[in-house]
């Protein structure tokens, strides 16, 4: 089945905001709660963003939703998380996270427990050179349907069109129950014709190449 894709605007805001806060999770993931703002943000800005605005909301649970969501909400509005949502019957039902590369502070796996340093790109790009896919989230009961093979259709074919060379992701190397890895199992992408650019640790950084 084909679903309906659309990039995300600013006036998309409340579909992209329904989709984390009611369907995202709804199964327990251990990835709740997000709102895919931490990839943009630079250390020093999450701090003050993140940590600090979660202190002043009381800490826990709460104040760290509470706090998520407003800088996320913000960031949205700024044209600064761009991606892609899929929808059924007008409802989100999924959401690919993809920017310029150059636009992340980091990618692949990190842990919000601790306040993650800022990731340093040592290949020499530049801005509008590769386009990057560093999250994938999809409704539980949508999973298995191939929505994130549509994304990545999507994605390629706008990254060609707006000029890119390559697109880029970031699938980790092992670990439990893989194919429900925020970045996308390994063989998602080699289906699609991506191939191993790098391993470091954990994480695979994949490419395909784009024919302009």
């Amino acid at each position: 089945m084909e679903y309906v894709i659309k990039s995300l605007t600013p006036d998309l805001a409340e579909d992209y905001f329904d989709f984390f806060d009611n369907r995202a999770f709804s199964d327990g993931s251990p990835f709740y709660p997000c709102y895919c703002n931490a990839f943009n943000l630079s250390k020093e800005r999450m701090e003050k963003e993140l940590y600090q605005r979660a202190e002043d909301y009381g800490n826990g649970l709460e104040g760290w939703i509470r706090a998520l969501r407003k800088s996320a909400e913000r960031m949205v509005q700024a044209g600064e998380i761009k991606g892609y949502l899929a929808y059924d019957n007008g409802i989100a039902i999924g959401w690919c996270n993809s920017n310029d590369r150059m636009s992340y502070y980091r990618t692949g796996e990190f842990d919000l427990h601790t306040l993650p340093d800022d990731e340093e790109y040592t290949h020499n790009i530049a801005p509008g050179e590769v386009k990057a896919i560093v999250c994938f989230e999809i409704s539980p009961e949508y999973r298995g349907k191939g929505i994130a093979t549509q994304f990545l259709r999507r994605i390629c074919d706008d990254a060609k069109l707006e000029g890119y060379k390559y697109v880029e992701a970031y699938p980790v190397k092992d670990g439990e129950n893989i194919e429900m890895a925020f970045t996308g199992p390994l063989r998602l992408y080699e289906k699609a014709g991506f191939e191993i650019f790098e391993l470091s640790g954990n994480t695979y950084t994949v490419r395909k190449k784009l024919i302009l």
